[in-house]
């Protein structure tokens, strides 16, 4: 089905049809009831996230037993969340929080692979570009400047290249 096709079955649809069908999607899709929260909870996002704070730290330090480390799975959870919120400062704070993780991983676990740290170099660029193009220096300066210290010593050229 194309949009087009959404569009004409959805104008003969009436309202309560349409807040039901809503309220469905609301109940059974997570990505949905995150983006109703997001627009319209007075908290401007600040649950949804924490919740995707989360899931970058659970893949990283789960509660229980060690962290997989799939970067896959930490990365969606920024790309979900820029589709959810239009806040630049939270987008940012999620962005370096993703670095910070992974530098907290390696100074835990020791010496990890050559594309793990292309990762988190990668999403510390992007971090600082977005950072920069959205005038959040003053916020995020001293988050910054941490994560390349605390990354002295560690293999693969990373403190180098941050």
């Amino acid at each position: 089905m194309k949009v087009t096709e959404l569009k004409k079955i959805l104008k003969e649809l009436s309202k309560e049809e349409l807040s039901k069908d809503i309220v469905d999607l609301f109940k059974k899709n997570e990505f949905v009831k995150d983006y109703y929260i997001s627009k319209y909870e007075a908290d401007d996002c600040l649950s949804i996230l924490i919740k995707h704070k989360d899931i970058i730290e659970n893949e990283f330090f789960p509660k229980k037993g060690d962290g997989k480390g799939r970067l896959s799975v930490a990365k969606k959870a920024i790309t979900e969340f820029k589709k959810l919120s239009s806040n630049k400062a939270q987008i940012a704070d999620l962005m370096i929080f993703y670095v910070e993780t992974g530098v907290n991983y390696t100074n835990s676990y020791g010496d990890i692979d050559e594309a793990f740290y292309y990762s988190m170099e990668s999403m510390y660029e992007q971090a600082i570009n977005f950072i920069e193009a959205n005038k959040l220096k003053k916020q995020f300066k001293d988050r910054c400047l941490r994560i390349v210290n605390e990354t002295e010593g560690i293999g693969w050229g990373f403190h180098d290249q941050l």
